[in-house]
């Protein structure tokens, strides 16, 4: 039988397994048709604050004042309308004031995959889409809509913009923030800045020799050579069969927002302006 705290507040429909633990304060509101389920082996600290349509996988450890399943921050949206809700996967550590939010979609969840770590005070909006085995650090915040791949590392207070799609392996360093997206195993460096690759990450992906040569020649092809964006990508094609550049074919090919560049000029007007290598600037999707 789950352990739940008197003082805990359960309101709805709750499922809890045998072993899940609700600490002192925790308030879980689950009115009809908007059901919470919570996997076995989760713990919930103490006074934090669930809201469904929720679904919390195993083991999970949820930290004082962390918000999960909240209503988009949408205008357009109801707060009280369930949306798809949340989905969370398995073994993730949410830490003290995490926010994230169910979607505004009717059809796709809001969702959360497995073995992430969530620093104290980060947040992924209504809609977001993160991997695998991920670190947002403190203060790091996803727009809605933005789609994580595996292992990404979000520095702490990095800002991500709605719609934008960070590739698997990508780091984002501290204190920046993008509007565009960022290739797999690259490294942001500067606002819309990459400046290099994520040479560690891919070492501990267990990545071979052939595959990281091949994302140095990509990341040198696209950033190095001064090669107009098409000429990159055709440059790109002509690897097509590696299945490393391929994946980067893809993403750039499938990119709405423009992959960033890797350098960011101040314009005469005090506006930034991007120069380097990048996709089609109108294929960027204003928010």
């Amino acid at each position: 039988m789950a352990s739940i705290h008197p003082t805990a507040i359960l309101e709805g429909e709750i499922e809890c397994a045998e072993d899940v633990v609700v600490g002192p304060g925790c308030v879980l509101r689950g009115p009809l048709g908007r059901p919470i389920a919570i996997g076995p082996g989760t713990r919930l600290i103490g006074r934090c604050w669930l809201e469904g349509p929720l679904r919390l996988g195993a083991r999970n450890t949820v930290y004082p004042f962390a918000a999960l399943g909240m209503a988009p921050q949408d205008l357009k949206f109801h707060p009280e309308e369930p949306g798809a809700g949340l989905v969370i996967g398995d073994e993730n550590v949410f830490r003290e004031n995490v926010t994230l939010h169910r979607a505004t979609s009717q059809e796709r969840p809001t969702a959360i995959g497995s073995r992430n770590y969530f620093m104290a005070g980060s947040h992924a909006g209504h809609d977001c889409q993160v991997g695998d085995g991920c670190i947002l650090a403190n203060g790091a915040a996803l727009g809605g809509h933005v789609l994580l791949g595996d292992r990404v590392i979000i520095g702490g207070g990095c800002m991500v913009h709605q719609f934008c799609r960070i590739g698997r392996g990508a780091m984002l360093s501290g204190g920046v923030g993008t509007g565009r997206d960022v290739p797999p195993f690259f490294t942001l460096t500067g606002i819309n800045v990459v400046g290099s690759i994520n040479l560690v990450g891919l070492r501990r992906s267990g990545a071979d020799s052939a595959t990281i040569e091949a994302v140095r020649w990509v990341y040198s092809t696209l950033y190095r050579r001064g090669t107009a964006p098409r000429g990159a990508l055709a440059a790109l094609r002509t690897r097509i069969d590696e299945p490393t550049v391929r994946e980067y074919i893809e993403f750039i090919e499938s990119s709405r927002r423009g992959i960033c560049p890797a350098t960011a000029v101040s314009s005469r007007r005090g506006t930034v302006s991007m120069s380097g290598p990048e996709t089609d600037p109108g294929a960027a999707e204003s928010a």
